[in-house]
């Protein structure tokens, strides 16, 4: 069961990076000086990417669990 654990550390890896990369979306529509309305748009549309990233990240800790559970 070792490559579970290794598939879920990867899972949770590109979670990370998804995470990371909502982050900076974020703060650079921060930086943008955007009115409210605009700002609220920016981020309406990056909300899927960090909702996935979380899934993602939860899937990949659940999967290296598993694995080690099994090993």
């Amino acid at each position: 069961m070792q490559w579970m654990i290794w598939v879920g550390a990867l899972l949770s890896v590109v979670g990370l990076i998804g995470l990371l990369l909502s982050i900076v979306k974020v703060a650079q529509a921060r930086r943008a000086k955007l009115s409210d309305d605009e700002l609220r748009a920016a981020v309406q549309k990056v909300v899927p990417l960090n909702m996935g990233s979380l899934f993602l990240s939860v899937i990949g800790l659940m999967a290296v669990m598993v694995g080690i559970s099994f090993s």
